[in-house]
């Protein structure tokens, strides 16, 4: 069952809360974190990707980028620019993008619910940004950015949720991708207690997005633990930040693929070979995909509409049928000759919310010679995997929208 626990955030004075919260460190570049942050030193950007306050030539993973990180979350504290509640509670965070309204629960989470299996994972971590990861929060002492969850939609922890946003909210502003984000503080003993006890019962937490920063969680515990001789389990480093959302809000859009070459093929030769083992269709605009096992692909200024050939499709088996695999073991591996996406230089991801134009400007900038646009991976597919625990192909999903990083911050001593 689920432990989770309240914790003592640091988070922003209201006046400058638009100004600290940033997207999370992993989907931007360096180039383009400094542009973010420039001319804002509260930027949280300054504590999560600290680089861009050192040298373009310093490697990002040398040590002096994980002390600057520390002494930047230093000054923060100095400056006031973070302030730590003299308590702790729960948080409620509430994003809404369009249609689109997610109201989460800010917590710690247990870093034995994660090593048990009680928190299930759909993606393998890479070593590199794994170990990227344990020297960021292990140097900074602090989980700076937290775990994106999901938990099977329960009513009663709904209504709490749902029951608190009717109060004043706490925070209340929007970002410049037209995003808002609403935030309440929540310190009534009672209703800790409440959400507590009714998270104790649920069986099953799921990672959306952080697979890397939960894993981190871990291995920094596991460090910690080594060099305590008083452990006792209830240190906060055993606890990791988190905000849980339930699965019946959460919107998923696709992850689409970008590849450099033709793997020595010219456009005819390649059409050919797709055919084998899908319909190809020339289409008239743009194709966004409205239903599984359908792909758009952009090739020499055109899109074709592909259709995964049935007799293909194990539907029987959770992972086989999902529409990344699909194109990985029908396509990309045996056409393109990408074995290994999650290394191979010849591949690049652009999440959904990017859209289809950005996959027309990559190739007809001639840095990509063709685009894939995908069908969203569902909730309902991540949870029945996961259940199994089972992996998904690498870059399956992409959730929108992101969560702010700096409006909490959970302190490990």
């Amino acid at each position: 069952m689920a432990r989770i626990r309240p914790f003592m955030a640091l988070r922003p004075p209201v006046h400058l809360a638009a100004r600290v919260a940033a997207l999370p460190y992993d989907v931007m570049d360096v180039e383009e974190a400094r542009a973010m942050a420039a001319g804002n030193a509260d930027s949280f950007l300054h504590v999560s990707r600290p680089e861009i306050d050192l040298p373009a030539s310093v490697d990002p993973y040398d040590e002096q980028v994980y002390r600057q990180g520390k002494t930047n979350l230093a000054d923060f504290l100095n400056r006031r620019v973070l302030i730590q509640d003299p308590a702790p509670c729960y948080y409620i965070y509430r994003q809404r993008m369009g249609s689109v309204v997610q109201t989460g629960l800010v917590a710690c989470a247990a870093v034995d619910d994660y090593q048990s299996g009680v928190i299930k994972k759909h993606e393998q971590t890479r070593a590199d940004k794994e170990e990227d990861r344990v020297r960021h929060i292990d140097l900074l002492d602090a989980n700076d950015e937290p775990v994106f969850y999901i938990f099977r939609s329960n009513p009663e922890v709904e209504e709490i949720l749902a029951a608190a946003t009717f109060e004043q909210p706490d925070y209340h502003f929007t970002t410049s991708d037209g995003v808002s984000h609403t935030l309440w503080v929540v310190p009534d003993q009672e209703v800790i207690d409440r959400l507590t006890g009714l998270f104790a019962a649920i069986p099953r937490l799921y990672v959306a997005d952080g697979h890397h920063r939960s894993a981190a969680a871990s291995r920094v515990r596991d460090l910690r633990k080594a060099v305590n001789p008083a452990h006792s389990g209830e240190e906060e480093y055993n606890y990791f930040l988190t905000v849980i959302f339930p699965e019946s809000q959460l919107n998923i859009m696709p992850y689409n693929r970008v590849v450099k070459d033709l793997n020595g093929r010219d456009s005819a030769q390649f059409l050919a070979e797709v055919g084998s083992a899908f319909t190809v269709e020339e289409a008239a605009a743009a194709v966004a995909p409205t239903c599984r096992h359908q792909f758009g692909m952009y090739l020499g200024g055109r899109w074709y509409r592909l259709t995964a050939r049935p007799e293909l499709v194990d539907e029987s088996n959770t992972v086989e049928r999902l529409d990344v695999s699909i194109l990985q073991q029908r396509l990309l591996n045996p056409v393109l000759g990408i074995e290994n996406p999650r290394t191979d230089k010849r591949i690049n991801f652009v999440g959904g919310i990017r859209g289809l134009d950005e996959l027309v400007r990559l190739v007809d900038g001639g840095d990509y010679a063709v685009a894939f646009s995908l069908h969203a991976t569902s909730i309902t597919e991540l949870i029945e995997l996961s259940d199994e625990d089972r992996i998904m192909p690498p870059k399956s999903t992409w959730f929108e929208p992101k969560l702010r990083s700096g409006l909490f911050v959970h302190l490990l001593s």
